[in-house]
């Protein structure tokens, strides 16, 4: 029996929505999160969904924008779940469900690197699943540092990412392991 499942956290339509979406990225990152989707499937793992739902904005459920990208959709029996923190585990349903149907390999994929992808890594690991951090299957934007003004690029964030989670939390990853 295959004990990893793929989630996809927060690939929903409220970023688009939030004034720090680039969609410079996206492009190239949408063909790597399908890749991996596509071969999760072919290999019989399970695919989870994740949506984050808010109080307010574009994460607030009555904004309609809660709502999964159009390239990610879920076929029958695949689950979608909702959180309202930024780990995917904590109060959605999703660990329960996971260990109900002794899945123990979590491989981390979705937007925001740094936040609820890297949260639910640190989460997971904590709780003791084994994780596989899907470097190139996350997207995240630049960020500009409250400190000083800087602008902390994409690549960086990912890059930062990679390196507290790896050998601590997780092994960092790309699609290319996995087709």
């Amino acid at each position: 029996m295959n004990d990893t499942a793929l989630l996809v956290i927060d690939v929903q339509r409220s970023f688009e929505h939030m004034p720090f979406w680039n969609p410079r990225e996206v492009p190239a990152w949408r063909e790597r999160q399908s890749a991996l989707v596509d071969t999760a499937r072919t290999g019989g793992r399970p695919v989870v969904f994740v949506r984050h739902v808010g109080r307010a904005g574009p994460f607030l459920p009555s904004s309609g924008h809660v709502t999964l990208m159009d390239f990610v959709v879920p076929r029958d029996g695949e689950p979608v779940f909702d959180k309202r923190v930024h780990n995917a585990l904590t109060e959605s349903g999703l660990e329960p469900w996971l260990r109900e149907r002794g899945l123990s390999r979590l491989l981390i994929s979705g937007i925001r690197t740094e936040q609820c992808c890297e949260t639910t890594a640190r989460v997971a690991s904590d709780l003791g699943f084994a994780v596989d951090f899907v470097l190139d299957a996350t997207l995240t934007f630049d960020m500009t540092d409250p400190r000083d003004g800087t602008i902390v690029d994409a690549a960086t964030i990912r890059s930062r990412t990679a390196l507290v989670l790896a050998e601590r939390f997780a092994r960092i990853t790309h699609v290319a392991d996995y087709t």
